[in-house]
């Protein structure tokens, strides 16, 4: 049970020799701790301990204000790339799951007519719209973006292994980098894909999928795990099994979404990580800023190459 704040500690607890035990952290029973809230006096392991003025505080007193005079945010807990900390943080890679299912349904029960509307191509003729010009060159640059929602309604394959592997990889970046970072990293990524999917496939050949944009975390990931100096060899493996089966001509896989996504997650990912502590916001967006920058070069190149 927590002891309420201030209330004088009793003699320590003795072990089976009769060595004092030491207390546990009131957020992590199974971790043994030495120190104390500056504010409330509760036993915090290093994981919860935050920096005060004075000595440290826990994540519950600086979350409802430390009395210092700064505000709860300036000292909340972050995530390795400097994002909060959250209740639930898993929640976004959730969401993305849901809203990919959701649209998937809704292509199942329009029919092809919806997925035409929203796929990824350059200029072709719609069937649907009595023979009417349509694509990116056109103005839809929606596309680029619609597209990485859609998936191919003859293979539940094809949303299966996207969403699979989107929770596998997703869910533990971001509980690293933070939702608002790990999110401008998706959607960097996934536009990196589509936009080299647009300037290098035939005009008429449609592309969708989230696959840009998973791969994407995966170089993330990579780089998250060099980062932390994990063993590289099982996300390597991932990626290496992966890369030979979009190349693999059997499978009718957009090589150029796989690796647009790859080099904008790794580079955006990079950045994520490495950003210096005093600079971190404005490297990590500023990274992003460049990424998209070159998607819109890409989208424009292509646009003036089909018009």
């Amino acid at each position: 049970m927590d002891e309420a704040p201030g209330t004088p500690q009793g003699p320590q607890s003795q072990g089976p020799h009769g060595a004092p035990e030491l207390p546990v952290c009131y957020r992590h029973p199974d971790r043994e701790t030495g120190i104390r809230c500056a504010r409330c006096e509760r036993p915090i392991c290093p994981q919860c301990m935050v920096d005060a003025a004075v000595g440290f505080q826990c994540p519950q007193c600086v979350s409802s204000g430390s009395g210092t005079g700064h505000s709860p945010a300036a000292n909340r807990p972050r995530t390795l790339a400097g994002g909060t900390i959250t209740a639930d943080p898993r929640l976004l890679t959730k969401l993305l799951i849901g809203v990919n299912l959701a649209v998937f349904l809704v292509q199942l029960s329009v029919g092809d007519r919806f997925t035409e509307r929203f796929e990824l191509f350059g200029r072709a003729a719609s069937y649907w719209q009595h023979g009417e010009i349509v694509g990116v060159a056109q103005g839809e640059w929606y596309r680029l973006l619609t597209a990485m929602f859609l998936h191919d309604p003859q293979s539940y394959f094809h949303i299966l292994f996207n969403m699979l592997s989107l929770w596998w990889v997703g869910a533990p970046l971001e509980a690293a980098l933070g939702r608002a970072r790990y999110l401008a990293l998706y959607f960097t990524a996934g536009l990196a894909g589509s936009a080299l999917t647009y300037l290098v496939v035939a005009p008429n050949q449609p592309s969708l999928g989230a696959s840009g944009a998973i791969y994407g975390l995966f170089g993330a990931t990579a780089v998250l795990m060099r980062r932390l100096n994990y063993d590289m060899r099982p996300v390597l493996a991932l990626l290496a099994v992966n890369l030979i089966i979009t190349f693999s001509p059997g499978f009718h896989i957009s090589w150029q979404a796989h690796v647009g996504g790859l080099v904008g997650g790794v580079v955006v990912g990079y950045a994520m990580v490495h950003a210096p502590r005093e600079r971190r916001t404005l490297v990590q967006y500023g990274t992003c800023a460049v990424v998209l920058a070159a998607v819109i070069v890409m989208t424009l190149v292509r646009t003036a190459q089909l018009t």
